[in-house]
């Protein structure tokens, strides 16, 4: 349905100019901080895993550095795995849930499959709990050649540097009420156009790739997740944010048309999990469980296939 609301940056019709931008910008502040929340979890793992520095971010590269986490048994004979969160740095349980799997369980699979898990691509974005960068740009529709987000360029990049086959591909995501409270009315202004409000399901989803559907793997890892939070169901249209339901819990979206992340290898296995951090029936740490419980089903359907 339309909505009225009027977003405080900008001029309805018009899409923003470096003025806007410049604007928005100067709207956001640190609210938390990478350097103490996220890095020293990431240090604590050195010892058991390979910890690589692939980039730094230009806005601040002393206080942006970006790191992966790669088992230490690796093996080109070996499937790869790869886990990424925190591509949109506001979805807190992206980040948290990367690396809670990462320190409790990613070893447990090591003899089987080679994994890199890369817990935080926008730390900009994780402190200023944004879903953009700091140039209004989506990381998570930017992967794709000559990236105008260079969070999803360093990803890119890195990834590539591994030279070796992407099997498949676990993207940890929220969605929350500042979706529809803030980031999709912003959207909609800087792009001038018209904010259609629609509503935050109760509940976790996956986000399948329509090209690549994979069904019973996407099964797999609702199972495992339901017996750690609820969900959720579709709306009265039989619908998750606007996408038909084609399972329990599970849409399909065109990911390389929408040059998401999950899109950027040709993988054949990839998911985009989806946490609701705002539900009175959950805390934030079954938030962060339900993100390694949906890793974990991943992992157990594809050693059930090798």
């Amino acid at each position: 349905m339309q909505n009225s609301f009027q977003y405080p940056i900008g001029t309805p019709g018009q899409k923003w100019t470096e003025k806007e931008v410049a604007l928005w910008r100067q709207s956001t502040s640190v609210k938390r901080l990478y350097s103490t929340d996220v890095l020293p979890k990431i240090d604590a793992l050195r010892d058991a895993f390979d910890v690589i520095q692939y980039g730094a971010l230009s806005y601040d590269q002393e206080r942006f550095p970006l790191f992966a986490i790669k088992t230490k048994s690796w093996n080109a004979n070996k499937p790869t795995i790869l886990v990424t969160g925190g591509v949109h740095g506001y979805e807190t349980s992206g980040v948290h849930g990367a690396l809670q799997f990462a320190n409790e369980n990613a070893n447990d699979y090591s003899a089987e499959f080679n994994i890199v898990i890369v817990p935080c691509v926008s730390p900009w974005g994780y402190e200023t709990i944004n879903r953009w960068n700091p140039n209004a740009v989506d990381p998570n529709r930017s992967f794709y050649q000559d990236s105008p987000a260079e969070e999803s360029a360093n990803l890119m990049a890195f990834v590539a540097s591994l030279d070796t086959n992407i099997w498949a591909h676990i993207d940890l995501h929220e969605t929350t009420d500042s979706d529809e409270s803030e980031f999709r009315p912003a959207l909609a202004a800087r792009d001038g156009l018209e904010y259609i409000e629609d509503n935050v399901p109760d509940g976790f989803y996956l986000v399948g790739n329509t090209e690549k559907p994979a069904e019973e793997f996407q099964k797999t890892i609702i199972g495992y997740v339901e017996k750690v939070t609820h969900i959720a169901p579709a709306d009265d249209n039989g619908n998750i944010i606007g996408s038909p339901v084609v399972q329990h819990g599970v849409i399909n979206y065109p990911l390389k048309k929408l040059s998401l992340c999950t899109g950027m290898t040709d993988c054949e296995y990839s998911t985009t999990t989806e946490v609701y951090p705002d539900s009175p029936k959950v805390s934030e740490q079954e938030c962060n469980d339900a993100q390694v419980a949906a890793v974990v089903g991943a992992l157990d359907y594809l050693r059930a296939k090798m």
